[in-house]
């Protein structure tokens, strides 16, 4: 048996007047990503993870933000896809640990549906999904509700 550990980062613009959607769903929330897709932030940081830890690249590799294939997208399909790319390769994800940065909407309510929505997309239990999520107390862009981001890690493993 072999594994592997990848690490993902992904950060967006917020914008008044935007839908915002965080790990598959979306949040209500007087602010949204900016993005070329839907800018799931936490898909974004879950899906350079994976593909870091499998040594396929990053997310702008496989789905650029030039290509308007991608446009408004939803972000479910570049980790459903991301999952395949892995199997292809013989790889299964073991399991997440994702940390949002963000001042508001409150994360924690989503979590359960956040997890719900993404096991599958990933072939794993949600209980092998960690979200957390923090502020940074009203410093940097994050504190100023100018944007969002996300860091995730992911185990895989080939047999």
């Amino acid at each position: 048996m072999k594994i592997r550990v990848g690490l993902g980062f992904d950060v967006h613009q917020l914008e008044e007047g935007r839908d915002f959607y965080l790990g598959g769903i979306k949040l209500p929330a007087t602010k949204g990503a900016v993005g070329h897709s839907d800018a799931d932030v936490l898909i974004h940081a879950i899906c350079d993870a994976l593909l870091g830890a499998a040594n396929l690249r990053d997310i702008g590799f496989h789905y650029s933000n030039k290509d308007p294939r991608w446009s408004g997208i939803d972000s479910k399909f570049f980790l459903k896809d991301v999952t395949r790319m892995l199997s292809e390769h013989g790889w299964k994800v073991e399991n997440v640990d994702c940390t949002l940065c963000l001042e508001l909407p409150k994360v924690n309510p989503h979590i359960p549906e956040m997890k719900k929505v993404l096991a599958p997309l990933m072939n794993i239990a949600e209980e092998d999904i960690s979200i957390k999520a923090t502020t940074a107390e009203r410093l940097g862009y994050v504190g100023r509700e100018e944007g969002v981001n996300a860091y995730a890690v992911a185990l895989i493993k080939k047999d």
